[in-house]
């Protein structure tokens, strides 16, 4: 669209209007407060962290090695949420050049409970969303429930990711407690995670 055009018939037309009258679904038993964190897949790794890092302002709070994810994965923060924004190596593209977007890996959505997380996956199954991965995985420990849109964007609902103070202390490996199921992951939380469910 050329610039400082505002097509007001567009804004207002029948279209437009639909879009911005759809409505959640009532009965939703749990409330998104944030877009928790994006991971993006990287032609060139380290080119890409360093811009994170020395343009940005990002720190690294982890990385996964070759052995532990395909092409390897960096964790990044930019507040006290153990990271932000990930980068996962070896996007296909342009032979290491910069080139339009190729694949996002994932969206997190952030609620304020874990009750809310068990909500969610009941609520994603009565809807008929298929359920791809419950439970924890590994750095940032939160727990989670990850599924599709019907674009096929992987996504995923959280609760109690790690929090990294001023002193950039992060969660050592040990600690991490991988788990495949909700109640595994409540059943063995990581130290100083509270797992005590509300209902």
């Amino acid at each position: 669209m050329p610039k400082g055009v505002v097509d007001y018939e567009g804004l207002k037309s029948p279209q437009s209007q639909a879009l911005r009258d759809l409505q959640p679904k009532a009965g939703r038993p749990f409330n998104l407060t944030k877009i928790g964190h994006v991971v993006l897949m990287s032609t060139d790794l380290r080119r890409s962290v360093e811009f994170y890092t020395g343009v940005l302002g990002f720190r690294v709070s982890d990385v996964y090695p070759e052995t532990m994810m395909k092409g390897r994965m960096v964790f990044m923060r930019c507040a006290a949420d153990h990271h932000g924004v990930a980068l996962v190596g070896q996007a296909p593209g342009n032979e290491g050049k910069p080139g339009p977007q190729h694949e996002l890996h994932h969206m997190a959505f952030e609620v304020s409970t874990l009750d809310e997380v068990f909500s969610a996956r009941e609520w994603l199954k009565k809807n008929g969303v298929k359920v791809e991965f419950e439970g924890r995985r590994r750095a940032g420990c939160q727990v989670a429930v990850e599924f599709r849109d019907p674009e096929g964007h992987w996504l995923e609902i959280y609760w109690g990711l790690d929090q990294v103070g001023p002193n950039g202390k992060i969660r050592p490996p040990q600690e991490w407690r991988e788990c495949f199921t909700l109640e595994e992951a409540v059943a063995d939380a990581p130290p100083g995670q509270n797992v005590r469910r509300q209902r």
